[in-house]
């Protein structure tokens, strides 16, 4: 494990060498089984759903999650039932996302405006880095629905991010990082102290610095409820968490339990959307035809006189296909979240003894010849001929929010944030490939799925002028 960095690219290889949608690894007394077959993963996830329902312990999600206090990194039980519970019911309810509806609509404002002062100056439009406004996007989003900021210091006057974002949002994607990622203590638990992969270390650094922005904000807003400073509705996700009351009056969450949780939905925002994003753009700009598909589709469905807001979505179809298809092509991530097993299972005919970590691939799953006609291309159309218009995936032939009792609760916000992104960087502004650049370089990183490079890319306005001097 120490030698073969990073483990996952060492796992698929030997997946592609057995020629086999299930296989087995032995890592000391756990078994990790990965599979590649949404056949496979669907028996998993509906038939045997119960049985896989817990989660592995683990160096970085015990950190990360307070002790499993939250949700998704919970291993399951009575604490992972009333958090979910609470999830479901008060965080991303319909009625709470419409309340919200306006914070999101802000900072999908801002993203504009943010672009458009790097680019209005010069008549042929300027080449902009779009990672970055790609990458702050959804944390502004959840930040401003959370906390209701928008920046933790003063941000940029051009609507970007200033140190203490970059700071924040960095450390956010070096816990994602380490986020289950077999790490050798974990398996071989008495080199705990040794930390021979520097993984505990990188947890513990990037944890401190989140505490830095958030605790602040958290302890503020506890003594004002508790003091009655509060006396309104609550007005954003936190003061929900806080609120919260059993019948007799007491708090239904301890400060820890709100702590862990509010991280958890960090985590679970800020990735997903921009690496999708920036992977479709650059895809779609080395095939100008589907940019012309889908500014086409919205220059009919919104105009050029507004902006694309969350009620317009339902109707683009070819917008969301081309989300779809960068979400099943360039996953975020290598593995879904893994299941472990509590009890032994025969799955497709295979015993999967208790115990086992069970990880469905998103490249294997993704990118599976059998499944998809040839899979290592960009194409948006093969997804047209979906009844539905949004990202789920129901015969998981990728994973966008997975299935069962461990699915994504969020599925919603998620798919409007990913879709809001991509469609406000198609409405708002003309893209080409910088001069003197040949194609958009789509090579992955080494260590991770994102691309190896932010994708630089040449923006123009393309709107009615007056909508972007409504954002001034």
């Amino acid at each position: 494990m120490l030698r073969k960095q990073p483990v996952y690219r060492w796992i698929h290889h030997v997946m592609k060498e057995l020629n086999n949608d299930i296989g087995c690894f032995h890592f000391r007394n756990c078994h990790v089984i990965v599979v590649n077959s949404p056949k496979i993963a669907g028996e998993i996830l509906t038939e045997h759903d119960t049985v896989f329902a817990s989660r592995p312990e683990t160096m970085a999600t015990q950190l990360i999650s307070g002790g499993y206090l939250t949700t998704a990194l919970n291993v399951g039980g009575e604490q992972w039932k009333k958090m979910r519970r609470i999830l479901v019911s008060e965080i991303v309810s319909q009625s709470k996302m419409r309340g919200l509806l306006d914070m999101r609509k802000q900072e999908a404002d801002n993203l504009v405006r943010f672009l458009y002062n790097h680019c209005s100056n010069n008549v042929n439009g300027e080449v902009v880095n779009v990672r970055t406004a790609a990458l702050h996007y959804p944390a502004n989003t959840i930040r401003r629905m959370m906390f209701s900021l928008r920046y933790f210091g003063k941000g940029s006057e051009d609507g970007g991010p200033g140190f203490e974002e970059e700071e924040h949002i960095s450390s956010l994607f070096a816990m994602l990082l380490h986020i289950y990622a077999f790490c050798v203590s974990d398996y071989f638990p008495w080199l705990q102290t040794l930390d021979l992969d520097g993984h505990r270390k990188m947890v513990c650094e990037a944890m401190k610095v989140v505490k830095k922005y958030h605790d602040p904000i958290v302890n503020d807003r506890f003594q004002q409820w508790r003091e009655g400073r509060n006396k309104e509705e609550p007005h954003d996700l936190l003061d929900v968490l806080v609120s919260l009351k059993d019948s007799d009056g007491n708090p239904i969450l301890s400060e820890d339990e709100i702590r862990a949780q509010v991280l958890e939905i960090f985590l679970a925002t800020v990735d997903n959307p921009f690496n999708t994003a920036e992977w479709a753009l650059s895809e779609m700009l080395n095939q100008p035809k589907l940019i012309e598909k889908a500014v086409e589709e919205l220059d009919r469905v919104v105009g050029k006189d507004r902006l694309l807001q969350e009620s317009d979505i339902p109707h683009l179809r070819y917008v969301v296909a081309c989300t779809r298809e960068a979400l099943r092509l360039h996953p975020v991530a290598p593995f879904n979240l893994p299941h472990v097993s509590t009890a032994d299972c025969v799955v497709a005919n295979y015993l999967i003894p208790k115990g086992s970590s069970v990880l469905l691939s998103r490249l294997g799953l993704g990118r599976n010849p059998a499944v998809w006609d040839d899979p290592l291309q960009f194409d948006p159309e093969r997804h047209l001929s979906e009844r539905h218009v949004d990202l789920a995936e129901r015969e998981l032939r990728f994973i966008s929010f997975s299935r069962g009792r461990r699915g994504c609760v969020a599925a919603d916000l998620g798919s409007n944030i990913t879709v809001m992104l991509l469609g406000r960087l198609l409405q708002g502004f003309t893209w080409n490939i910088p001069k003197g650049v040949e194609k958009i370089d789509l090579t992955e990183s080494n260590n991770s799925l994102l691309k190896i490079t932010p994708l630089f890319a040449q923006a123009k306005p393309r709107l009615n002028p007056s909508v972007y001097m409504s954002l001034l």
